[in-house]
């Protein structure tokens, strides 16, 4: 009966044994393969916020490629360096006679006088360019179909010197007609001045007119050349020799 008990007594140690090292290998005590299931889940959580990462770093560099693209368009040195300073010197100039897009054209009276008036060509280019000595300037009627008959002032003689006359960016050639030096009973059919600023070299489509009034009256008329000043320029006109 001794016998008995101590053999069941070993069967049950070792059955205990037994079952001890089943659990032990399947990990029944919760820990094995649950604990493994969060490090792979914080792996694969690690891992993503770098794919983000990396995502964002390629588009920040595709967004500064394309803010680096228009910034070059914005301040091209193709359009750049010709709108913020061009060539202003007078040798320029004389190789490139002025466009009539790059002029501003005004006619006005001249203070104090009461038959002379200005005539202000502005250069509203970027670049220096070369004028005739003087405007081609007519005095006709607006309405008339045939200005064949329109007068044409005197000017100065003895011309020579340079090629033409340099006008700077953002600078004004001043010429003054007068259109009755003498004070005289003159025309009064007269009513608009045309005027061409370089009749050398523009075309006749490029004459501006300007209105002269209905009070005026034309009697040998006498125009200068250009000069930066109005005074130089009264003084110029007064030089053109009529007959």
């Amino acid at each position: 009966m001794s016998t008995l008990r101590n053999r069941t007594t070993v069967l049950a140690a070792a059955t205990t044994a037994v079952l001890a090292l089943a659990l032990t290998a399947c990990g029944g005590d919760g820990t094995g393969t649950k604990s493994a299931g969060p490090a792979s889940g914080a792996s694969k959580e690690a891992s993503q916020p770098a794919t983000d990462a990396t995502t964002a770093k390629t588009d920040g560099a595709a967004q500064n490629t394309e803010a680096t693209k228009t910034g070059t368009s914005k301040t091209g040195t193709s359009n750049g360096s010709t709108k913020t300073g061009g060539d202003t010197s007078d040798s320029y100039a004389y190789k490139h006679p002025c466009k009539s897009g790059d002029l501003s054209v005004r006619v006005y009276p001249r203070e104090g006088s009461a038959t002379q008036h200005v005539i202000e060509v502005n250069n509203v280019g970027a670049n220096s360019c070369g004028l005739s000595y003087f405007p081609r300037v007519s005095l006709g009627a607006a309405k008339a179909s045939d200005h064949s008959g329109d007068i044409q002032p005197a000017v100065p003689g003895g011309l020579g010197g340079a090629p033409a006359y340099p006008v700077k960016p953002k600078t004004a050639a001043i010429a003054v007609i007068d259109l009755n030096p003498k004070g005289g009973d003159g025309m009064t059919w007269i009513n608009e001045m045309s005027v061409l600023a370089d009749g050398d070299h523009m075309a006749n489509a490029d004459t501006q007119n300007f209105d002269l009034g209905p009070a005026v009256k034309v009697l040998d008329p006498k125009l200068g050349l250009y000069e930066s000043t109005v005074a130089a320029a009264v003084n110029s006109m007064k030089q053109a020799a009529t007959s």
